[in-house]
């Protein structure tokens, strides 16, 4: 077991190793680009990188506070379910309306990687090469869908 200390800057040293081996890769559009916090530049709508002690996800949150708006942002994804699953490579879990670590209600599009911890520095190579070609695929959908998001 780990202190709160310890945990933080076990975590912090991942996703400062992870940053530093994404920062040469750039994005759809041929940017450098922030890949830890990535910006959609939508409101509402997030690509998440998330790694505990027992699994990894990556996602696409939808966190509009209005419920009838994140369920439309939720179906205008759906309407591209066929082309996110191809540039991805495989399928992704939909959940419409859970919550979040903090009770709030979200929608996701995600996928889980388990067991991993980012604890265990002999799992950083596979939480890398889990999170590193589904980010990537994520920013060529986003380049080609965003507009319509934007609306």
């Amino acid at each position: 077991m780990y202190s709160k200390d310890q945990a933080s800057q076990l975590k912090q040293a991942f996703w400062t190793a992870f940053g530093q081996y994404m920062g040469p890769v750039l994005s759809a559009e041929g940017l450098r680009t922030n890949w830890i916090n990535y910006k959609t530049g939508v409101k509402h709508i997030y690509f998440r990188t998330q790694a505990d002690n027992k699994m990894a996800s990556v996602a696409i949150e939808i966190a509009h506070p209005d419920a009838e708006l994140q369920e439309l942002f939720f179906e205008q994804f759906a309407t591209y379910k066929t082309m996110l699953h191809n540039t991805l490579g495989e399928e992704w879990q939909w959940q419409l309306h859970g919550k979040d670590e903090y009770g709030k209600i979200v929608s996701r599009i995600y996928t889980e990687l388990s067991p991993v911890s980012i604890f265990q520095q002999e799992d950083w190579p596979k939480l890398i090469s889990f999170f590193k070609p589904r980010i990537i695929a994520l920013d060529e959908f986003w380049n080609d869908v965003k507009v319509s998001f934007e609306a």
